[in-house]
């Protein structure tokens, strides 16, 4: 049986596009929901074109993110979801989430961790960040998510040069044509049964 997603989103969802696409063709999961931060971003848009199902969770509608969590997790259990996809949810998640969905969250982010990540890092402020630095190297991480802000246990990386010339813009276009190949890998890869985590180390089974 195909094990079941719920991916969330907060903006246009080109990385949820990429899981989608590549879903479509390999048949490796059940995209079951799409968990919008509010109304009106792209990836409801994307999840109607798909006929897949949408359920928008807005601070505004609750008095704290304990009880928006609380709601959410009934919600994923009412849908059987064994793994939860983050693909640009840009909110924070309380530490009673991840202990109900302990080693089933994964994030995408658009860095290669440890370098330019933690609070603060989000979107485009990492790859401004990266650009004033210098660094000559970036990329993004594809990982668990745990209580310490992208400092859950690495599943797998892509990098990219940074080259002279580049800005922020430039550089978060060269990023998401990496994030398009490798969120969608580690999805298929851990739907699979093939990503073994054994504390901080994981690895990732090509056959």
């Amino acid at each position: 049986m195909k094990k079941r997603i719920a991916v969330f989103a907060s903006g246009g969802g080109t990385d949820f596009q990429s899981v989608i696409d590549a879903n479509e063709k390999e048949g490796f999961c059940e995209i079951c929901l799409l968990i919008a931060s509010k109304d009106g971003i792209g990836a409801i848009d994307r999840a109607k074109k798909h006929g897949i199902q949408t359920e928008v969770f807005s601070k505004n509608d609750y008095r704290d993110s304990e009880e928006l969590y609380s709601a959410l997790s009934y919600l994923l259990n009412m849908h059987r979801v064994d793994y939860v996809v983050l693909a640009g949810w840009l909110k924070i998640i309380p530490a009673s989430f991840i202990a109900t969905f302990r080693d089933r969250i994964i994030n995408i982010h658009p860095s290669l961790i440890p370098s330019f990540c933690g609070a603060g890092f989000y979107g485009m402020k990492v790859h401004s960040a990266v650009i004033e630095y210098g660094a000559k190297v970036s990329g993004c991480t594809m990982h668990f998510v745990d209580e310490v802000p992208d400092g859950g246990a690495i599943i797998a990386q892509r990098a990219v040069a940074v080259s002279d010339d580049d800005t922020a813009e430039s550089l978060q276009q060269k990023i998401l044509k990496e994030e398009h190949i490798l969120l969608p890998y580690c999805v298929k890869k851990l739907c699979e049964g093939k990503v073994i985590k054994d504390g901080r180390n994981v690895r990732v089974l090509e056959n």
